[in-house]
């Protein structure tokens, strides 16, 4: 994943992003607005395409409401070159 984007977890609960090289933080795809699944990420952004909320991909917080809070963030782990997300 790119530098400043992340991944939407297809089969699992997350979104992991990259806000600076070899550092992923992982928080919960479900926007804290109305529980939409985040659409996309780009430019240092979580992005909720239902009512427009926008989250930091540094520390979940919010950077564009309606969302009320920050989404939740889940601990990760670098092996042999994979990102794992501890649950």
């Amino acid at each position: 994943m790119p530098v400043g984007g992340g991944v939407i977890l297809e089969n699992a609960d997350y979104v992991v992003t990259q806000p600076s090289k070899g550092k992923y933080k992982a928080f919960s795809k479900i926007c804290t607005h109305q529980g939409c699944p985040v659409a996309s990420v780009s430019n240092g952004v979580i992005h909720c395409d239902c009512h427009g909320s926008e989250y930091s991909i540094e520390d979940g917080s919010v950077k564009s409401p309606p969302a009320p809070k920050a989404l939740a963030a889940a601990k990760t782990t670098v092996f042999e070159g994979k990102v794992y997300v501890e649950t």
